[in-house]
């Protein structure tokens, strides 16, 4: 089998996957830099040295993310949709239902039986219901946005966020922090408010089993159980990869098909 790889430059991170034999050999993720050929070297040469080779050794690289039309080293290139229902397919074999919540978008992707996209909605004219909504509101928490899921679970009475609007509901978060409002209970209160939004998109496609989430925000149990309660179904974590690489992941699955290499 020949070596594969997908970069996903996104707006907040970028990721590289790199597979050989149908298995991940290696994988990166970074904060993303101004430039996005730069997050995309930086984050290909990261992955290359964990894998222990170079560039010459790709025989098929395929790039996606916002910066997809900037990464000087790709084959070709791919939408975001595509990437994530391709490794939602590879990561939750039975998968019909995506959600993938990204630094400044959203998407729900509806699946056939057979893993072909059969219908999708993205969301990127609003900030509240992407990653950026969560780091702004755990940037007023003086917390790190990855602190969120943890600190709502704990969680005895967590707020109401009255508004969707990213800047009204840091002037909410504001006034319940001066208001003594325990931290934890804010958390919740945000955490719901992200599945909330998220809830209306992807019912706007039809939900139906298996759901599973891709993306860094994948990682928040918070989000993911209040999108559970307000969806009313099972969401599937995704156990054998980190959900923040499934764009890049999809990406060299695609660069494997390019090769004839699709079992």
């Amino acid at each position: 089998m020949r070596i594969v790889a997908g970069c996903d430059v996104g707006s907040l991170t970028s990721k590289a996957v790199i597979m050989s034999d149908g298995k991940i050999i290696a994988s990166s993720i970074i904060k993303s830099k101004a430039r996005p050929w730069e997050s995309a070297e930086s984050v290909m040469n990261e992955a290359l040295q964990k894998a222990q080779i170079s560039m010459n050794n790709i025989a098929f690289c395929v790039g996606t993310g916002y910066g997809r039309e900037k990464i000087p080293f790709v084959n070709e290139i791919s939408s975001e949709i595509a990437c994530h229902a391709k490794a939602a397919r590879w990561l939750i074999p039975n998968a019909r239902t995506v959600i993938d919540i990204g630094g400044q978008d959203c998407k729900a992707i509806k699946l056939d039986e057979k893993g072909n996209m059969v219908k999708f909605i993205t969301n990127d004219k609003c900030a509240s219901g992407t990653g950026r909504f969560l780091e702004v509101m755990a940037k007023v928490l003086g917390v790190g946005v990855d602190q969120l899921g943890e600190l709502s679970s704990k969680s005895k009475n967590p707020i109401t966020c009255a508004t969707a609007c990213t800047v009204w509901a840091q002037a909410d978060v504001i006034q319940h922090i001066n208001d003594g409002v325990p931290i934890e209970d804010i958390a919740a209160g945000i955490n719901t408010a992200m599945a909330a939004r998220m809830s209306v998109l992807a019912g706007n496609i039809g939900v139906e089993r298996e759901v599973c989430m891709t993306g860094g925000v994948a990682k928040n149990e918070g989000v993911v159980q209040a999108l559970e309660k307000i969806l009313g179904v099972k969401i599937r974590r995704i156990r054998n990869a980190d959900p923040q690489i499934a764009g890049a992941l999809g990406a060299a699955l695609i660069a494997k098909e390019k090769l004839g290499e699709d079992k």
